[in-house]
């Protein structure tokens, strides 16, 4: 979520100062010239005041002679061009020598605004990246209400474009700067926002595993996430008191039955001794007797896996499962199965107790649909953070809709209701595992059979 979240917020920010930042820039620039717009106006304001009596009168060459060396000075000093004009443009003193009102463009046109009595106000605008602008100001000399000449100055504007450029400089410094801060803020506010929701994940995630005690931490947010938070907790909590429920039912249920049942198991047994040796309806009700009380057994074991905590210590793997492979190879040769190991050091966090009865369950399972002559494998190997122990058998294997159901409670394949079972074996093996933090996967085993493989973690669950 983060990933599309602080791009927006990044755009947003982006689009924000941006709107900012052009206004601004185009504000220091407009700036900058007009601070030499009105230096040049105040400049041609005090050569019009010279000019003004230069036309006519007695002196008329002196004063003249005055504005020319005012004129040189000002264009020695600034490398500024200046002239004053008549109406019809002639020369009435100039620098550098010989200048000449431009005959078009923005020139001319201050020049033609001038003479209708105004000074230039409004130039056009000088940006960084037009190297040869200039920079063109009139102003009229006006004697008894006439316009009798215009002054008129030229100047370069590579310092004034210096000078916008500095300022868009400092202006693109604070807006990275203002961009920082604000990529800064939405890291700080996405995460202000979100760690409610990672942690509700997490702990979704936890409940979902079979954790069912992990409960959402007080922690900030916005007050719509912590109420949220603490609504999950206390939806987890009725969770686990029906789950808890549930559970308790099972077992009492399982506990109780069992003393019925065996009560009545004797009475089978005393009913037998009246009937002839051999009777196949006293033999059935035996076995039905028996797979009722295996039944009530699982169940019960059942219930305690899911209320049990796993008691996690490092472990070997490879002496584990050789140990269970040594329990099972008689009944293996009973039925004419080979029980093969393929040993490894290896070590993981598990419940030995715990593994040991999944790894029966398995293996007792494997054996089941073997038939005599094949072979069940049973493999230790470590896999990076985990250490697996893979049972292979050459059974009949199941179909890709019973794999998907496989370890299912109460679930059986179709095609082996006549085995020996109560669907629930498998079931604990998951249970039991979980607990542990591991995990049971089947798969299909090429050409024929099933494949088993029992996950345990390497890493300690405190690291």
């Amino acid at each position: 979520m983060r990933t599309r979240l602080l791009p927006l917020l990044i755009v947003l920010m982006a689009g924000v100062l941006l709107a900012l930042g052009f206004p601004l820039a185009v504000s220091v620039a407009a700036a900058q010239q007009q601070r030499v717009v009105v230096d040049r106006i105040d400049d041609t304001v005090r050569f019009a005041a010279l000019a003004q009596f230069v036309t006519e009168g007695p002196g008329m060459d002196e004063r003249r002679s005055t504005l020319q060396e005012q004129l040189d000075r000002y264009h020695d000093t600034y490398g500024i061009k200046a002239g004053v004009f008549y109406r019809d443009g002639d020369n009435i003193a100039s620098a550098p020598e010989g200048w000449s009102v431009p005959r078009s463009g923005e020139g001319r046109e201050a020049f033609q605004e001038a003479l209708t009595g105004r000074r230039s106000q409004d130039p056009g605008q000088v940006w960084p990246w037009q190297q040869g602008a200039r920079l063109v100001v009139a102003s009229p000399v006006v004697r008894d209400g006439d316009v009798v000449a215009v002054v008129f100055t030229d100047s370069p504007t590579a310092q004034l474009r210096s000078r916008v450029l500095k300022g868009w400089l400092l202006i693109a410094a604070g807006e990275c700067a203002a961009m920082l801060v604000a990529v800064g803020a939405a890291f700080r506010l996405t995460g202000w926002v979100l760690r409610p929701v990672r942690i509700l994940d997490a702990v979704t995630h936890d409940i979902a595993t079979g954790q069912m005690n992990s409960r959402v931490a007080a922690a900030g947010g916005p007050p719509e996430l912590r109420r949220l938070a603490r609504s999950f907790n206390e939806m987890a909590d009725n969770v686990e008191e029906v789950l808890e429920q549930q559970r308790a039912f099972v077992a009492d249920a399982s506990h109780q039955l069992r003393n019925p049942l065996a009560a009545l198991l004797l009475r089978i047994e005393l009913l037998a001794l009246e009937l002839p040796e051999g009777n196949e309806e006293i033999a059935s009700v035996r076995t039905e007797g028996k797979r009722l009380a295996q039944v009530l057994d699982d169940l019960l074991d059942l219930a305690l896996a899911e209320h049990a905590c796993a008691d996690l210590r490092l472990t070997d793997i490879g002496e584990l499962a050789a140990e269970r492979v040594a329990a099972w190879r008689p009944l293996a040769e009973e039925k004419g199965v080979r029980l093969t190991e393929h040993r490894a050091a290896v070590t993981a966090w598990a419940d030995p107790v715990a593994l040991s009865s999944a790894l029966d369950a398995v293996i007792d399972n494997a054996l089941k649909f073997t038939p005599s002559g094949e072979e069940v494998t049973v493999s230790v190997a470590s896999n990076g953070a985990t250490s697996t122990v893979v049972i292979t058998d050459r059974g009949p294997g199941l179909t890709d809709e019973e794999l998907a159901r496989i370890g299912d409670r109460f679930w059986r394949s179709g095609r082996h209701q006549n085995i020996k079972g109560s669907g629930l074996g498998l079931s604990i093996s998951r249970a039991l595992l979980t607990a542990g933090g591991g995990s049971i996967a089947y798969e299909h085993h090429e050409p024929c059979g099933l494949r088993v493989t029992v996950t345990v973690p390497r890493t300690s669950p405190t690291a």
